[in-house]
């Protein structure tokens, strides 16, 4: 049973029709209770993904400020081994970058194979924010739609996994979180006036994430809309989309390295026996 929201290729999202509260059902302790074990599963999983060297996992989180995606990353992730796992941020463009197409700084951190890559924000942002702002112009951000189905196909056709969260918060919540970051003394580090500014355009996001979410899922790389109000189900929903994803591959995995090991017990034996006297 699926735990998000999934994306349909071709459908219109309309955020509003989805609850952020939403926990389909599921008690916070028994989440929990399942959530331990799915995080242990993500990291035995990661390691075959690491050892067969055959695919590569891309993570994308995606969401306002406040929603979770550090907190996503920290616990979903918290027992993956740093071998083979890397995250990757996006912030304001540098000069270099923007002397580029918008999406070459984020080609060259996609995974590797055998690696998984969790970007905390990505090429998404250039048409969100641009967006908003007035950055570029709309038929220069309109025309990224159809160039990012065709990054990620592209990426797709090289056995990159690709999973895509957009953490669906209300603006209730998102104001709460903000206040009590004020309160907290081991979380002012994150105050920002900025977070308050971004959001007085909060309806404006909102319309860029429904036509990003529409525009952009697709069978080889769909967004998954995760209710992110209560964090203990955020953190269940994303973890339980990532094992359910990757569970289908275990079977390929184990025979790809049940092969690479039975190459190297023979190669084995026949140095034995070349070096055994006459």
């Amino acid at each position: 049973m699926p735990h998000t929201f999934n994306v349909e290729p071709g459908s219109k999202v309309k955020l509003a029709d989805y609850d952020p509260r939403h926990t389909n059902g599921i008690e916070r302790a028994q989440a929990e209770t399942e959530f331990a074990a799915l995080a242990q599963e993500i990291d035995d999983l990661q390691e075959l993904l690491y050892a067969a060297g055959s695919h590569s996992l891309l993570v994308i989180l995606q969401g306002m400020d406040t929603s979770g995606k550090d907190g996503t990353i920290r616990n979903v992730f918290g027992l993956v081994d740093p071998l083979g796992c890397r995250t990757e941020s996006f912030k304001v463009p540098t000069a270099e970058e923007l002397a580029h197409d918008f999406l070459w700084r984020v080609h060259k951190v996609t995974p590797g194979r055998g690696e998984l890559a969790i970007f905390n924000r990505s090429h998404y942002e250039d048409v969100l924010v641009v967006r908003v702002h007035n950055l570029v112009s709309e038929s220069v951000w309109r025309k990224r739609y159809r160039q990012i189905n065709d990054f990620e196909h592209v990426l797709a056709e090289a056995n990159t996994i690709i999973l895509k969260f957009y953490l669906h918060i209300s603006k209730e919540e998102q104001e709460e979180r903000l206040l009590a970051r004020e309160q907290e003394v081991e979380k002012a580090w994150k105050l920002s006036a900025g977070d308050w500014k971004e959001r007085q355009f909060w309806d404006d996001y909102q319309r860029a994430y429904e036509e990003a979410l529409s525009q952009c899922s697709t069978e080889a790389a769909p967004w998954h809309i995760v209710p992110a109000d209560r964090k203990w189900y955020r953190n269940f929903a994303v973890a339980h989309t990532v094992v359910q994803t990757l569970r289908p591959y275990k079977e390929q995995w184990l025979a790809k390295l049940a092969k690479v090991g039975d190459e190297a017990k023979a190669e084995l034996a026949a140095m034995r026996t070349s070096s055994q006297p006459e």
